[in-house]
């Protein structure tokens, strides 16, 4: 078996699917374990993959490791064996403890995030030289590049860019429905405020692939214009203050969770 997912909740099959949809694997080379045996074989069967069990997982080439943090001690002797390869998207979960519950340095740590239920996914990973050295991160890369983009990334930066870029989609959220209330409240209807912000900010990323953030704001705020103003309103409320603390906050907890381990 080429590789089995233990866990398959809704970032575990956008995986799985961009998997699939990329011809990356075929479901002959996949397994699935899931919480007990009937939700196993429930999921096996609509993707088409193999149900299995935890002994099973000792034939296994790697294991994708899709649970949240706090399941992975009461599971982590079950699904042990030196001699697998083991990828983890549990979040602050660090390649050390990853190590050190499964005996093996064979462990690769990846962050992907919400974008990769439409494949768009920015996914970090990072591995010590061992799983380096067979293979297992450059598998990695190339599984994860079915679901967005994928880039190493040295641990100590790892919490940073879950506070970062995995949470971004939540904050970036926020700010598309501020974006939406402050038109609906000069008068725009709600569905055509929403599909607006929406379009802008996907447009300002295209954009930012292109020009620094810094020269897209001087490009549109002209002197004395209408643009000018509400980015004054917006330093007055201290926006970039607040996203950067988000960032902060976010960070602290990624540290918090990998220390609970």
């Amino acid at each position: 078996m080429k590789l089995v997912f233990v866990g398959l909740g809704k970032m575990g099959r956008s995986i799985l699917e961009g998997v699939l949809a990329a011809e990356f694997l075929n479901p002959e080379q996949i397994g699935v374990i899931d919480r007990g045996p009937e939700r196993t074989r429930e999921l096996a069967a609509l993707y088409g993959i193999a149900p299995l069990e935890n002994g099973d997982l000792a034939s296994a080439e790697r294991v994708l490791i899709a649970v949240q943090p706090k399941q992975f001690p009461e599971i982590a002797e079950r699904i042990a064996h030196p001699q697998v390869g083991y990828l983890s998207i549990m979040a602050g979960v660090s390649t050390a403890v990853l190590a050190r519950r499964l005996g093996t340095r064979r462990v690769v740590r990846a962050m992907p995030n919400l974008a990769a239920t439409i494949r768009k996914s920015t996914t970090a990973l990072t591995a010590p030289k061992e799983a380096q050295e067979v293979g297992d991160l450059e598998f990695a890369v190339r599984l994860f590049k079915t679901v967005g983009d994928a880039y190493t990334l040295p641990e100590r930066l790892f919490d940073a860019f879950t506070g970062m870029a995995a949470s971004a989609p939540a904050y970036l959220a926020i700010v598309a429905e501020a974006l939406a209330d402050g038109g609906v409240k000069m008068g725009i209807p709600r569905s055509e405020a929403l599909s607006f912000a929406a379009d802008v900010l996907v447009a300002t990323g295209e954009l930012m692939r292109l020009k620094h953030p810094a020269v897209i704001k001087d490009e549109v705020a002209s002197p004395g214009g209408t643009t000018i103003h509400g980015v004054a309103a917006l330093e007055e409320g201290r926006v970039r203050h607040a996203l950067v603390r988000a960032v902060e906050a976010a960070t602290r907890r990624g540290h918090e969770l990998g220390e609970e381990e």
